[in-house]
């Protein structure tokens, strides 16, 4: 009989469902019961989801297991209490994020469930496990300050619950990285620098910085075409709009020649452009992996990324831009990166790569394999 594991996606965003994906793929051998909730209602489904899948998947939930993997999100102590069963299986709690780093300006409200949920999930299991380091650090760092505040002294229960934690990153689809696509060729046929940005359209992601890049280009008449994809949501930063304009002015210059604009449904089709493109950029204020980046650097993308959070754990310095107090200034130096960029394809000379291949699935399938096994012995 083979191994049963229960994973549990509390918020089942885009990448948190690429990851238990993406295992249940590179582990076929083991018998997987996946339950995961929509990506919405945030405070309520970080509070709510051990109640909900109590009442609704209690059959579910009281089956044989050999191990469970939660998402940080999953209110696993209020789960383990309503359904005990759980209490006695191996758990390994994943963190996509977490909620002590915000981007400035950004700072969360008063209520501080969002942020102890997971430090419950934490504490009660057996191992934990980050995307990053930089995820880790932050969560570290994070709930030391909440920990001072705090009214009674817990005695950094915390930091020493967490000294096994490891990092383990979302793998990436082997097949991105041999994908040819037709597209890709005829990227080099144009004398335009293909770019691409590939970020859910949020405000923690950037698009001030991203405008000011647009408007940057716009006044500098550079040969570059931008397209910008990504997930959308119904509340939408009116920053999108303003950039509508920017990139229709852009197209004029170019001959109406015009990126991709919006959401590709289709995720063939988004892989596709990707592949077409010449490089990928980065304006995030708030990124813990960093794995539509990635995904476009599997692809054959030149990356440009913040010097900070995720990125420099495996980015060189030639692909990063240091984020200074004025937009202004930051966006110049992008659109100076890019002019080398636009100067390097005229001349037909090849753009610097990055790699990621350490990322790939079949790599990281062994660190995944060692924490199962470990767990389940």
């Amino acid at each position: 009989m083979p191994k049963r594991i229960l994973l549990l996606s509390a918020y089942d965003a885009v990448s948190h469902r690429l990851w238990r994906e993406r295992l249940q793929a590179l582990f076929p051998e083991y018998d997987w019961q996946q339950l995961s909730l929509p990506p919405r209602h945030f405070t309520w489904r970080i509070r709510g989801n051990s109640l909900q899948w109590a009442l609704q998947q209690k059959t579910v939930l009281r089956q044989h297991y050999d191990l469970i993997i939660a998402t940080s999100m999953v209110d696993l102590a209020s789960l383990r209490g309503l359904i005990p069963q759980l209490g006695s299986i191996p758990t390994v709690v994943y963190f996509h994020e977490n909620q002590f780093f915000y981007p400035p300006g950004q700072q969360p409200s008063t209520n501080i469930e969002p942020q102890l949920v997971p430090v419950y999930a934490a504490l009660c299991a057996d191992q934990v496990v980050f995307n990053s380091n930089f995820n880790r650090d932050t969560f570290l760092k994070g709930t030391s300050s909440l920990f001072n505040k705090l009214p009674d002294d817990l005695g950094g229960a915390i930091d020493l619950a967490l000294q096994s934690s490891c990092v383990i990153p979302v793998p990436l689809d082997d097949e991105e990285f041999e994908t040819v696509a037709e597209s890709e060729a005829d990227s080099h046929e144009t004398s335009l620098l293909q770019v691409v940005w590939n970020h859910r359209w949020e405000y923690d992601k950037g698009p001030e910085l991203l405008l000011a890049v647009a408007e940057a280009l716009l006044d500098e008449a550079l040969p570059v075409c931008l397209h910008v994809v990504g997930q959308q949501f119904r509340q939408c930063p009116d920053t999108f709009i303003r950039l509508d304009t920017v990139l229709a002015k852009i197209a004029q210059q170019q001959h109406g020649v015009r990126g991709a604009f919006g959401f590709i449904t289709q995720r063939q089709q988004y892989l596709q452009i990707l592949a077409y493109c010449d490089a990928t950029l980065s304006t995030a204020a708030h990124d813990f992996q960093g794995l539509a980046l990635q995904e476009a650097i599997a692809l054959g993308c030149t990356p440009l990324a913040p010097a900070t959070l995720a990125y420099p754990e495996y980015l060189d310095a030639e692909f990063l831009y240091e984020v200074e107090s004025d937009i202004t200034a930051t966006a110049e130096q992008i659109s100076k990166r890019l002019r080398h960029y636009c100067q390097l394809k005229e001349s037909r000379k090849t753009l610097p790569q990055a790699d990621v291949s350490h990322y790939k699935g079949s790599v990281l399938r062994a660190s995944y394999a060692a924490l199962f096994e470990r767990m389940m012995a």
